[in-house]
């Protein structure tokens, strides 16, 4: 664990100062974060970048109001200084605050946590990824329409520790391995571009190297530079009502909008709407709102091994847990942190609290939010579908800012005619009412065919942070659903 490195007798030191300035709670967070970055353009390097960042984030909680300050420095005078800033902000938020905090209990554990791998990607030669990118690239080139061909990989370990004046000391370390490719071709004025094994960066698990040589990508080049050379010839859909099948790596931006986002309990209570909107899940709904129908349960799992959003402990000290969103079509839950589920007068913390880095306070985020598979085979959910599209890889959103209305475009479809596979189609873009679109669920593949992908961008709060969350789902069937075509 390299626990020479966390200054962790600083760190309790500061939990005893500030038990010394009459505070009701507060936590101290160490942690320091270890990145590699490389991507490679056309058989050259574009970007490398290996970079670490290390410091410490003080929260404390005085008469019902918080304050947070933060440091890079380890030293004692410059931590005791943040911890009597976060105090000074603390209490002058309580002079005007008007509805004092509150936290759910939470017993204070003494844990240590470490995500497994069998590769430290960090012991990998830096020669040896790029050459690896530069041969996935090489598979790419080649035709004329190919313009431009890209291969990337990231690497993180987040080692932390986490004390509070309640008592709790948690050492973690989070290791998280990703790559993928992008191919753009273009043919006139017709463009078209391919990611593998998903787009936005999003084959992200925590896991060793291992998970990269798994993703083969110089045998998903070959795949992906068919298809996008295809989709440049490739007709639109017919434009109307039909049965959409969307596989996994579609399914991860259709949950991570239309139930990861509006199940975000400090969204709900209204402490988001000036970034990016509130949510249509009101308190009212909870257990009583047909969210979809029977077959969709869906639940926010931080315990699922593999997952970006998965930890032995959240930032505020409470223990992965699994919390369902969605039991059989119903809506039953919420992500939520100790405050939120005061609020709402909930016995206990959903576990979703966490911070982008040292330097940010920990918010309400998502976590593993995975819809579980069901007992089809894909053929089965495909045999009695007529005339129909299968959906795969996300290109673009859009969703209003209660959840509810929203469009969606993915790179690549295929028809099904008579329960088969038919011809690729361009540009399909499909669009929906969140509980109407999950009521419309007629089928979902066993749990052979559910996939794990991670998201490494999700963005949320003022300033910003980006968080990685995981999504994981079988092929899920949608009937009478609108397609169209993406202009």
């Amino acid at each position: 664990m390299a626990a020479e490195r966390i200054p962790r007798e600083l760190l309790l030191d500061v939990t005893r100062f500030l038990k010394r300035q009459g505070v009701d709670y507060a936590d101290v967070r160490f942690e320091r974060v270890q990145h590699e970055s490389f991507v490679v353009q056309q058989q050259q390097v574009h970007s490398l970048s290996v970079e670490e960042t290390a410091g410490v984030g003080i929260r404390v909680l005085f008469r019902g109001a918080w304050g947070f300050a933060a440091t890079p420095h380890g030293g004692a005078p410059r931590l005791k200084r943040a911890a009597a800033q976060a105090v000074a902000l603390a209490k002058a938020s309580a002079s005007v605050n008007k509805q004092p905090v509150k936290l759910v209990p939470v017993e204070p554990a003494r844990a240590t946590y470490r995500s497994p791998y069998e590769i430290d990607p960090f012991s990998v030669p830096l020669s040896k990824k790029l050459d690896y990118l530069m041969w996935a690239t090489s598979e790419l080139m080649g035709p004329q329409a190919v313009k431009r061909a890209t291969a990337h990989m990231d690497f993180y370990r987040r080692t932390k520790f986490f004390a509070s004046t309640d008592g709790a000391q948690i050492q973690q370390v989070l290791l998280e391995s990703g790559a993928g490719l992008e191919v753009v071709a273009q043919q006139g004025n017709e463009v078209q571009l391919r990611s593998y094994p998903n787009s936005h960066h999003g084959a992200l698990a925590q896991a060793g190297f291992e998970y990269v040589k798994r993703l083969d990508l110089v045998g998903g080049a070959k795949t992906i530079q068919r298809e996008v050379l295809q989709l440049l010839r490739a007709k639109p859909p017919k434009p109307g009502l039909t049965t959409l099948i969307l596989d996994p790596t579609q399914m991860v931006m259709q949950l991570h909008e239309s139930c990861g986002h509006p199940t975000e309990l400090d969204r709900v209570l209204g402490q988001e709407l000036s970034y990016a909107g509130g949510s249509f899940l009101t308190p009212e709904h909870l257990g009583k709102l047909r969210y979809g129908s029977d077959a969709v349960t869906i639940v926010a799992d931080a315990t699922v091994p593999g997952g970006v959003g998965s930890f032995g402990y959240d930032d505020e000290g409470v223990p992965a847990r699994r919390v369902e969103l969605v039991r059989q079509g119903l809506f039953t839950g919420y992500l939520s942190s100790r405050e939120s589920a005061s609020r709402l007068g909930l016995p206990s913390s959903g576990g979703a609290m966490r911070a982008e880095h040292w330097d940010t306070p920990p918010l309400v985020r998502m976590t593993n939010v995975n819809l579980e598979p069901g007992e089809a085979t894909v053929e089965e959910l495909l045999r009695d579908v007529r005339r129909g599209y299968l959906l795969s890889t996300n290109k673009s959103w859009s969703i209003d800012d209660k959840r509810l209305n929203f469009q969606f475009t993915t790179e690549i479809g295929r028809e099904i005619i008579n329960g088969h596979m038919g011809a690729l189609i361009a540009n399909p873009l499909y669009t929906g009412i969140t509980p109407q679109f999950w009521g419309r669920c007629t089928g979902l593949s066993n749990k052979a065919s559910w996939q794990l992908w991670g998201v490494p961008n999700c963005a949320k709060g003022e300033p910003m942070q980006l968080m990685h969350v995981g999504h994981g789902a079988p092929y899920a069937r949608f009937d009478g659903v609108w397609i169209g075509a993406a202009d």
